[in-house]
């Protein structure tokens, strides 16, 4: 929604946003990952752990909505794909998409390999489907190369949309589920192992995410193609997809709803595993899934029964994410270069540099946003 609407009114202008959202995920993801494997405890459990009691309770609640907005935005997307693609109400789509979420969720009775397979299976759907589209959709290559480096915010509307690609992108509760499942996976019996997971980790984390900032730009550079010259006022995902149809062909605009399915259900999946391990480590019980998927279902049902635009809810809730990301950063950053809970892995003085550095960045962002909500003026920035 957020990459949607990026390319259709502001062009290949937002694509430097993309660049340092993933650069920043990589970053964040790689130093939770590190916390679990050293420290054998996932992000939650060391917050539980080393913060006090007046601290842990706040964090758990901006964590919670955090994980509900994230539900909301994963779990909306697959029923808009659905309810498009196989002409159902809305409502219904939602019904299927929590149905085959449950499914996935189940399979990780079986261990960590089927559903880690299953969600790869959903990604590479979601990966292949950009691929053609960037044969379909006419692309400037050499506007997208400059956008991608050239810093440019151009008016407010512009830095929403920049706010929500970052919530979409670094995601708090992706900061907290890193932590936990590189402990999941393999624990390490001794440092040679460690050390051995780490490294493995580190590039795991690189490749992902250069496939998941490919696959955000190319969602980007297609909006831009598709819409920017003749729809700029394209800013819905059901818009996106009729639009599609006569533009580039019914074959484009069902690549489209694919992708989007495989991304709604995989992430709504990944999503309600987040947020149990949010739960168990902060308070410290387990709840069971299928009570965890009604509970974060729920705020979805909500707005959709309310008759709120989808699309708007989808982007909303991503800012929502962003304005709940420095709290796993900032712990992330304090936790990772204490040499008392890391040891020899503490963080270099220029890994903590850039981790201060992403979490300012996010910080800034956020509260021009706020500024520009409560009717502050912001040199340079127009409202519209």
């Amino acid at each position: 929604a957020t990459n949607i609407q990026a390319g259709a009114k502001y062009g290949y202008t937002l694509l430097w946003v993309v660049l340092l959202a993933n650069l920043i995920a990589m970053l964040f993801q790689a130093l939770s990952a590190k916390l679990g494997i050293v420290t054998s405890r996932n992000l939650a459990e060391m917050c539980r752990e080393q913060f006090p009691r007046s601290v842990v309770w706040p964090m758990w609640a901006v964590s919670e909505v955090a994980a509900m907005a994230t539900d909301l935005a994963e779990f909306l997307g697959g029923a808009i794909g659905l309810a498009l693609l196989f002409h159902m109400p809305l409502l219904a789509g939602m019904v299927v998409t929590a149905i085959v979420t449950y499914l996935i969720l189940v399979s990780e009775r079986a261990g960590f390999r089927p559903i880690e397979l299953i969600i790869g299976g959903l990604v590479g759907v979601i990966a292949l489907s950009y691929l053609i589209e960037m044969f379909i959709v006419p692309v400037s290559w050499g506007e997208a190369a400059l956008h991608t480096v050239l810093p440019q915010i151009p008016d407010g509307a512009a830095l929403t949309i920049s706010v929500g690609i970052i919530g979409a992108t670094v995601m708090p509760h992706a900061v907290y589920l890193h932590s936990g499942l590189t402990k999941a996976r393999a624990p390490a019996r001794d440092d040679t192992e460690r050390r051995q997971l780490l490294r493995f980790s580190n590039r795991e984390v690189i490749a992902a995410l250069a496939v998941a900032g490919l696959v955000n730009m190319a969602m980007l550079m297609m909006a831009s193609g598709a819409f920017h010259a003749g729809h700029p006022e394209v800013a819905e995902i059901e818009t996106a997809y009729h639009t599609l149809t006569p533009l580039l062909g019914i074959g484009a605009a069902g690549v489209f709803l694919l992708s989007l399915i495989a991304s709604g259900i995989s992430s709504s999946a990944v999503g309600t595993m987040a947020g149990q391990m949010i739960m168990q480590g902060f308070v410290g019980f387990r709840i069971p899934i299928w009570f965890r998927r009604l509970v974060t279902m729920i705020p979805a049902f909500i707005v959709v029964g309310m008759g709120a635009n989808a699309t708007s809810a989808l982007v909303i809730s991503q800012v929502v994410l962003s304005i709940a990301l420095p709290v796993p950063m900032i712990a992330v950053v304090l936790f990772t270069r204490r040499r008392d809970i890391m040891g020899s892995y503490a963080n270099s003085r220029l890994t903590t540099a850039a981790a201060v550095l992403g979490t300012v960045i996010v910080l800034v962002l956020n509260a021009v946003l706020l500024a520009q909500i409560f009717g502050v003026p912001i040199p340079g920035l127009s409202a519209s």
